[in-house]
């Protein structure tokens, strides 16, 4: 693959989950220590969004990594969001913003953010792709793709409409990969036959395939002593036409796990596919809310309610494990599942389809006496 040829060792670093302190702010000593480790070990890519960690993720960079390696040191990938420009002449102000915002003058990689049927169409209106390859010619991007969540027969239509797409970046995990809403196999079959390399995101699906049941972590405890995180990213970096793997690392050991396996990676074996069967089959049985924690959702919330935490602890509690906090501790100062006026935002806004209005109405149902 010709065009991530520069992309040292299929690993890129996700930068929508750094660690963050008791009061919120981000940790930025642990995200230093995090970005050392990651350069030293003969990774490069990092990946990251004007939104993400309420836009200070870019400024987060820029104080991790841009100002202190040369530029020869990484590759830089961020994306265009629908939410913060409503017209062309909007875009360039806003991509500007973003290049000063990670103290870089041009971007390797450059995303049309998280595509669907809910915000094509407003990329299309506004001239957004056109304005995207306007920056390529001007030498301020180097190459363009799309991130993506939506069916296999939009992605087809949207690399037929623009075939100045150079790669898509798409969720693909083995939980992932056969599911009816989803879909990610037949999603990464349309960029093969597109020849468009693919980046995936997601593979442990927001940590819910890093921390698994006893019966589910057994199967992969029966192959080798890799952790349950490990197995996941291999089976996605396994894939022939993936470029790399993200993942959004939120600590140092999960740093160190990720180096530990892609710095030695070996392909997943039919043993390890079929122990993945059996894992997904127990996951499934469980029937947990699939949320990866991406946040989108309470960034439309009117109500401020921190919709992954509850859904959390949910979790959590359906399946004996320690939650992070009570009910009341996580919705202290924010809006209470109780509270929610069924507008539909987070819905639209969710990439992994969830009913989120049922779960919310589920949740106050059960945490009523808390509130």
């Amino acid at each position: 693959m010709v065009l991530f040829d520069e992309v040292k060792n299929k690993l890129g670093f996700g930068c929508m989950r750094f660690p963050l302190l008791a009061d919120g702010e981000i940790d930025l000593e642990q995200v230093i220590r995090m970005t050392d480790l990651f350069l030293a070990s003969g990774f490069n890519y990092f990946d990251t969004a004007h939104g993400y960690l309420d836009q200070r993720s870019e400024k987060t960079l820029k104080k991790a990594l841009t100002g202190r390696y040369p530029r020869s040191a990484y590759i830089l990938a961020d994306k265009l969001s629908g939410s913060f420009f409503t017209k062309v002449d909007e875009i360039e102000p806003l991509f500007m913003s973003q290049l000063e915002a990670c103290g870089v003058t041009y971007f390797d990689y450059y995303l049309m953010h998280a595509q669907s049927s809910n915000n094509y169409g407003h990329f299309q209106e506004c001239g957004a792709y056109g304005k995207a390859c306007d920056f390529k010619r001007r030498g301020l991007i180097h190459h363009l793709g799309i991130s993506f969540h939506d069916s296999p027969e939009f992605l087809e239509k949207i690399l037929s409409e623009h075939p100045e797409v150079e790669f898509v970046q798409l969720q693909i995990n083995y939980l992932d990969w056969e599911d009816e809403k989803i879909q990610s196999r037949k999603c990464y079959e349309v960029c093969t036959r597109h020849d468009k390399p693919v980046i995936v995101m997601e593979p442990v699906k927001g940590g819910m395939l890093s921390s698994l049941l006893p019966e589910a972590e057994k199967e992969f405890k029966a192959l080798d002593d890799g952790s349950a995180a490990s197995h996941a990213v291999r089976f996605a970096a396994s894939l022939e036409n993936v470029a790399l793997v993200l993942s959004g690392m939120s600590d140092m050991a999960q740093m160190e796990d990720n180096i530990k396996t892609m710095s030695a990676f070996r392909p997943v074996d039919e043993k390890e596919l079929e122990a993945i069967s059996r894992v997904v089959s127990v996951i499934k049985r469980e029937g947990g809310i699939a949320c990866t924690a991406c946040r989108y959702c309470t960034e439309v919330c009117p109500k401020n309610i921190p919709i992954p935490e509850i859904f959390a602890l949910m979790n959590a509690e359906s399946t004996g494990r320690t939650p992070h906090g009570n009910y009341g501790e996580i919705t202290k100062g924010k809006g209470k599942a109780s509270e929610c006026i069924r507008c539909g935002r987070c819905e639209k806004a969710c990439p992994q389809m969830l009913p989120v209005r049922s779960h919310l109405a589920r949740a106050a149902e059960r945490y009523k006496v808390s509130e």
